[in-house]
């Protein structure tokens, strides 16, 4: 007779005896399995030193090869404070020519008020792009005001000067176009030709006749064409003939850009800039630039022109659509110290004769003061890097801050020692900075010459 009873949970005596039989069954086919193989060995993730990259690595040779000559590193140095025709670097007081303070407006009280002024009522940033969320009254009134300053029908101002230059080429021209540049043009200039895409061609320094030979040959290849010249040169204190670059620009309807940077508040008998020292129509030239650096006080640029480029380079433009609005307090700053460059055109007269004397008095002292014509910057050209690294050295120990400008910036055996002249500085100062310059350099080369002799021996 069949037992038909069942355990707990309803499951028969056999079906249990089943399940134990097929469970142990299992365990043993488990236990006879090979082991799994481990799981892969991930290599271990670092983050890449750039300290094997060739560049990197020549820094380093030069730092070292500074280090064992006793030459301080002449860059980043921290300024305790304001630096206009003195400053104070790590408490001890120092004649300044490295300052762009052309007019000795960065610290006035009116710019230093308009700022503070700004910060109280707006804060010290608009968050977001003008495009979208970051508009305020102070950037079209600093607009609109540039914009009368040059004649123009409008202006826009961005973050940064060198961007000014690098998205305002790089929006109007493109793989069609050819773009023209001097050959000592400023690094913003050639970063926003390569990145347009459009033919270059580099020209002989303000060589006007070169721009229209070469356009008699290729103005047919391009739908537009655009030259930029600088207003004063911020290498070597120079500037073109604007009216021949005009009548060549004119010719072959190509357009004209001018980078007044440096020539701000500094050309002109109001300082107006280049335009106003030739006595021509802004209105002539299609592109101004410039930056809020120098003359204005801040930190920034801007592109002064027609409505429609204006309008155009708003939307288009990405240096200004992608980018934060200008903080208010450098509009406030920059529209005051415009305002004050107008009003007192005493500066631009001070830094003009000041400027004048500084070559006269170098000249006169066998400096070699290179192409600059006094306004403002002023080479003293030494002749190789190393020589204007310990020169920059020398003189800095002797309390003149003065720094070295070497290559790649400039040609090797045109390096130098750059000046900037502001309205502050006295005769005296430049006088005393020229005599300890010719000093210091005439130890260099006599120093120089016995190795030579030495070495020829």
């Amino acid at each position: 007779m069949t037992n038909s009873r069942r355990g707990y949970g309803g499951v028969s005596g056999a079906e249990k005896d089943a399940l134990i039989a097929g469970l142990r069954e299992a365990r043993k086919n488990r236990q006879s399995r090979p082991d799994a193989p481990p799981p892969p060995v991930r290599p271990r993730v670092t983050a890449f030193d750039f300290s094997r990259l060739a560049d990197y690595k020549d820094l380093r040779i030069q730092h070292a090869a500074a280090q064992m000559m006793g030459i301080e590193n002449p860059f980043f140095r921290a300024h305790d404070g304001l630096a206009a025709a003195e400053t104070v670097i790590d408490g001890k007081r120092y004649l300044n020519f490295a300052s762009y303070n052309y007019l000795g407006l960065n610290g006035h009280p009116d710019v230093k008020a308009a700022a503070q002024a700004a910060i109280e009522r707006y804060g010290t940033s608009v968050s977001a792009s003008r495009l979208v969320a970051g508009e305020r009254p102070i950037h079209r009134e600093f607009e609109l005001a540039l914009a009368r300053h040059y004649g123009t029908e409008d202006s826009i101002v961005y973050v940064s000067g060198h961007a000014t230059n690098v998205s305002t080429i790089g929006t109007l021209i493109g793989p069609k176009d050819l773009i023209m540049v001097d050959a000592l043009i400023h690094n913003s200039v050639s970063e926003g030709a390569r990145l347009s895409g459009a033919a270059r061609l580099t020209f002989p320094h303000n060589d006007w006749q070169a721009v229209r030979d070469l356009l008699l040959k290729v103005r047919g290849q391009y739908d537009h064409v655009l030259i930029v010249i600088e207003g004063l040169y911020s290498m070597d204190g120079d500037f073109p003939d604007l009216p021949r670059f005009i009548e060549v620009k004119s010719e072959f309807d190509a357009w004209l850009m001018v980078d007044e940077a440096h020539s701000l508040g500094v050309l002109g008998k109001t300082g107006g800039g280049i335009a106003e020292h030739f006595g021509i129509d802004p209105t002539s030239i299609e592109l101004w630039m410039g930056t809020l650096s120098k003359t204005l006080s801040g930190c920034g640029g801007y592109i002064a022109g027609s409505s429609a480029l204006v309008d155009y380079l708003k939307v288009k433009s990405p240096g200004f659509v992608y980018s934060v609005g200008l903080s208010p307090a450098l509009a406030a700053a920059g529209l005051a110290s415009l305002r004050l460059m107008e009003a007192e055109p005493w500066r631009v007269a001070k830094v003009r004769d000041n400027g004048h004397h500084f070559v006269e008095a170098a000249q006169a002292a066998g400096l070699d003061t290179g192409l600059s014509q006094g306004y403002a910057v002023v080479p003293v050209i030494v002749g190789d890097s190393a020589q204007a690294a310990v020169l920059a050295d020398r003189v800095f120990k002797r309390g003149l801050n003065a720094l070295p400008i070497i290559y790649p910036a400039v040609p090797e055996k045109q390096a130098r020692l750059r000046f900037f002249i502001t309205s502050e500085h006295s005769f005296e100062q430049i006088d005393e900075a020229i005599r300890i310059t010719a000093e210091e350099l005439a130890v260099i080369r006599e120093a120089g010459s016995v190795f030579q002799q030495l070495s020829g021996a």
